[in-house]
């Protein structure tokens, strides 16, 4: 049975005991210490992301199985658990044809639709997002199968880059990669290399967080091949800078520091170039977007000092995505707490509860936070009341 703790180092605790293996013994096959696995397990220490990510690759089980996502009860309370299910049909109509029962709206009408769904998810309204894409889906489909525009399959994979987007922030990470590969295949009708690449970014970041670095590196290199085939412009640019931080991210969890910075230069020379770009297939890459991963790259580093010091030093335009934003919340909250300022942390997850309560709800790292925010909180309790009662004399 699975345990009944409801965090990852339970869960860790299980399936190594299910591989035959004792604390000691995975702890060699990891670069991560005895203790401090003992304490994860515990419950005393939160589970980092590459921590995770390592555990279940050496194991042999998926990432989910460590986390516990998706986050079954709180689909249910916000009513999005239902929602899954129309949108797993939507995205098996691909290579059916033009549906005789669906009567598509105009094609400028669609496209709107196709981008209002990107407006949605990158405002955090994963619910609204979620209930209207598997009919946008259904009707593009058809109105791409009937005419063959380009810009019909090009909206066609935007959905499809939609259904990921809501899939992997609810933690349904099996659909994300059904998403992906629908997204390919609307992106090859469409002849858009730049869509094409902006597909490997993606898939690299899925890999990414199942701790297959050098896969991830492969499809970054792959993307970039791809923008090789597409006419010099800014969304060339914007795309190949947004590679560069993908793969500064595989970087720094793979501990480079060198590549890290080789990447991020980069990065920062296309977004000089580029400016603040949120209206290029959604990846809000800019100069922002840049020093928003100059932080995560510190904390996949464990340098959190220094990713408080980037922090402090990104400015959000007032047109970046809540979505981005909240996510610098969450990071930052996690190196405050890794550097024991306890309520600085809980006043950044305050904060990105605040702009976007469903996307903190479900995000690991912030619930990781809050757990090790929460035994921090009640150590620092015992020791006070240890302290009162010491016997005096």
């Amino acid at each position: 049975m699975p345990p009944d703790d409801d965090h990852p180092g339970a869960r860790i605790a299980y399936h190594r005991k299910r591989a035959g293996l004792t604390q000691r013994a995975l702890a060699s096959r990891i670069p991560y210490s005895y203790s401090l696995l003992t304490q994860v397990e515990s419950g005393h220490k939160p589970a980092s992301p590459d921590l995770v990510a390592t555990v279940a690759r050496t194991l042999a089980v998926d990432v989910t199985a460590l986390t516990g996502q998706p986050y079954v009860t709180e689909l249910q309370q916000d009513r999005l658990a239902e929602l899954i299910r129309p949108i797993r049909e939507a995205l098996d109509l691909y290579d059916l044809g033009a549906d005789p029962e669906v009567s598509p709206r105009p094609a400028p009408q669609l496209l709107s639709a196709a981008a209002h769904l990107c407006v949605q998810v990158r405002a955090t309204r994963l619910h609204d997002a979620a209930s209207h894409l598997p009919v946008v889906i259904a009707e593009i489909t058809t109105a791409a199968h009937r005419t063959g525009s380009s810009k019909l399959w090009a909206a066609l994979a935007s959905t499809y880059r939609t259904a990921h987007d809501i899939a992997v922030k609810l933690g349904f990470y099996d659909l994300s990669t059904v998403a992906l590969d629908r997204m390919d295949w609307a992106a090859a009708r469409a002849s858009d290399p730049v869509l094409g690449a902006v597909r490997q970014y993606m898939r690299a970041l899925v890999y990414f967080r199942e701790g297959e670095y050098t896969i991830g590196k492969r499809l970054i290199s792959s993307g970039h091949g791809l923008l090789d085939q597409a006419v010099p412009s800014r969304e060339r640019n914007a795309v190949t800078g947004q590679l560069h931080l993908g793969a500064c991210i595989i970087a720094a969890r793979a501990r480079d520091r060198g590549s890290v910075d080789t990447h991020l230069a980069e990065a920062h020379a296309h977004a000089e170039r580029v400016g603040e770009a949120v209206d290029v297939h959604w990846l809000s890459f800019g100069p922002a977007n840049v020093a928003a991963h100059a932080v995560s790259a510190a904390i996949e580093m464990r340098e959190y000092g220094r990713a408080l010091a980037y922090a402090s030093e990104v400015e959000f335009p007032e047109d970046w995505p809540i979505s981005r934003a909240v996510h610098l919340h969450i990071d930052r909250a996690r190196a405050q707490m890794e550097t024991g300022r306890s309520e600085a942390a809980m006043a950044s997850i305050v904060q990105a509860r605040r702009l976007a309560p469903q996307q903190t709800r479900y995000h690991p790292g912030a619930r990781e936070t809050i757990r090790g925010l929460v035994h921090q909180a009640r150590r620092t309790t015992h020791a006070c009341w240890a302290q009162s009662h010491r016997p005096s004399g």
